[in-house]
């Protein structure tokens, strides 16, 4: 299984490269916090009809990770440590590598500052 973040944007529109990592994938994951940063970008886009579609017919093939009170102290130990060695990463960032680093999970993504995170592994596409 694999989380998908910032990945998931460019999935919905067609990426090749996304699509042949989820077809090797049994499984695919969303954090809850890239659910909601994805569903703010369906708010602002144009195509919002053809996101939201996409997204009620798309969504049940995903597992939704959802923060618990075991995440906030992964969370919160990461904030600490990536503080500390003076390479933060954006909060929600941190919370998106708090629930790969909770379920053992690589991260699909291209955001490079998810190697500053200790333990985590980075896919690109």
């Amino acid at each position: 299984m694999i989380l998908y973040t910032d990945a998931l944007s460019a999935f919905v529109d067609g990426d090749a490269g996304v699509g042949a990592v989820l077809l090797r994938q049994p499984r695919a994951a969303i954090p809850v916090i890239v659910l909601g940063e994805f569903r703010y970008g369906i708010a602002e886009s144009r195509h919002r009809a053809a996101y939201e579609a996409w997204l009620v017919s798309q969504l049940p093939h995903f597992d939704i990770l959802e923060v618990t009170s075991e995440t906030t102290i992964a969370y919160a130990t990461l904030r600490v440590a990536l503080k500390r060695s003076g390479r933060p990463i954006p909060a929600n960032d941190a919370w998106i590598a708090a629930l790969a680093l909770q379920y053992r999970l690589p991260v699909l993504s291209r955001n490079q500052h998810f190697d500053a995170v200790p333990d985590l592994e980075r896919r690109g596409w």
